[in-house]
Order: structure tokens, then sequence, then C-alpha cells
């Protein structure tokens, strides 16, 4: 198992850029897989979050936001189980537990947006992405604005990162 880490930069053409990467790390992800979304208000996680979800489930599928919830649980198309976290109320890390999230990884896979709020309690192997909108972007650009995004695969994520930052 590989323990250091790899990081791929790359810009995302708003809202379809956003989607594409979805359904390549829809296409990747394992039991056990932690895949943490970082970044400002309105960078494009829960647009990804969702096209994430609905690319493993079915393209019609409802997919709220967990930002009350803080967990949302589905089941994809292949079997695997898939917990989506919203951890912005979060206020201590020790809450992570409590709802569940290592019982999460050791069923299926998470989707973690806001992962900064569990403080040293990341998991080890994990595929972090970092969205940041370009200075470029117009402010009525809104969810299709262009972005950067940053990938660092921790643990196993660092050797399977080969092709995320481009379809193929």
């Amino acid at each position: 198992m590989t323990s250091g880490a790899q990081t791929l930069q790359w810009k995302l053409a708003g809202a379809d850029g956003t989607r594409a990467l979805a359904r390549r790390l829809a296409a990747r992800l394992q039991p056990g897989d932690a895949v943490l979304l970082s970044g400002p208000l309105g960078a494009g996680k829960s647009t990804l979050a969702r096209a994430l979800i609905r690319a493993l489930t079915s393209e019609d599928e409802e997919v709220p936001s967990p930002t009350f919830t803080l967990v949302q649980g589905y089941t994809a198309r292949s079997g695997l189980e898939l917990a989506h976290f919203d951890l912005y109320r979060l206020t201590d890390p020790d809450e992570a537990t409590e709802l569940g999230l290592d019982e999460a990884l050791d069923t299926g896979a998470v989707l973690v947006e806001w992962p900064e709020r569990l403080g040293d309690r990341l998991p080890r192997d994990r595929l972090s992405l970092r969205l940041d909108p370009l200075p470029d972007a117009g402010e009525d650009d809104g969810d299709d604005a262009p972005r950067q995004v940053t990938a660092t695969g921790h643990g196993h994520w660092a050797a399977r990162m080969d092709g995320l930052d481009h379809d193929g």
C-alpha cells in the first residue's frame, strides 16, 4: 500500500467539467474509499457531489443536501453503499464518529463536504479535492464559472490518480 501523497491540479470548465470529473470519480470508487471535498461556498462542491451520486445511482436520483441531516445514504447500481456527509455544522471532530463515519468507511465509500471540520481525524486513505473559483470568472457565471481543482491522493489513492485529470 502506498503511504505517500500525489497531487494533480487542473482547470474545470464550469458545471459540465465538474460533472465530468464526478463521472470519472464514480467509475473508480471502491469500498473503503473516502472522497473529501473542500473549497469556499459556491466553488462547486455540491455540484460535484450530486453528479457523483447520480453517476452511481441514476440520473433522476433526488440528491438533497445533507446540510441539516448531516449524512445521507445511497446504494449504487453496483451495490456499493455511499454515505454523503456535509460537516459544515459540525463543531467537534468527535461528532463525526457519532454520525457513523467510521462505520460508513467499513461498509462502503464516503463523500465528505467540509472535511476540515474533521481536524486530525481525516481518513488515512483518501482523495482530497479542493475546488476554487478562478479569478477570471465573472460574478454572473454562478455554477457555470470555471474553477480550479487540486486533487491529492493519500494512502492507496496516491497510486490511483492516473487519468483523473482528463477524460479517457
